[in-house]
């Protein structure tokens, strides 16, 4: 069974940085395409960034150039370092494949909140 546990969200002013964890058992991240999704109030899921199999990343175009996605194999952790953040970056995120992927069972996410 595939766990996803997020981590390292908070509070941040405007401008500020993060840096997001999912520490994924039952997968391995070093081998499996893998993405973060972000769900802010009142709006659909969406997917920000994804890392393949292979080490390939994608962004979406709303946090291109300030987010970046990478993964430790030796902790089958995923990571999300988020610089640069606006207020519309506030949201709930998720770790998960990407989409065309199989899902798996979604974790319980974490808190991002951005400060004008």
């Amino acid at each position: 069974q595939v766990q996803l546990v997020e981590s390292g969200g908070g509070l941040v002013q405007s401008g500020g940085f993060l840096r997001l964890s999912c520490a994924v058992s039952g997968i391995m991240v070093s081998i499996n395409a893998m993405g973060w999704y972000r769900q802010a109030p009142g709006a659909q899921r969406e997917l920000v960034a994804t890392i393949t199999g292979g080490g390939s990343t994608n962004y979406a175009d709303s946090v291109k150039g300030r987010f970046a996605i990478s993964r430790d194999n030796a902790k089958n952790t995923l990571y999300l370092q988020m610089t640069n953040l606006k207020p519309e970056d506030t949201a709930v995120y998720y770790c998960n494949a990407p989409y065309g992927f199989q899902s798996y069972d979604w974790g319980q996410g974490t808190q991002v909140t951005v400060s004008s």
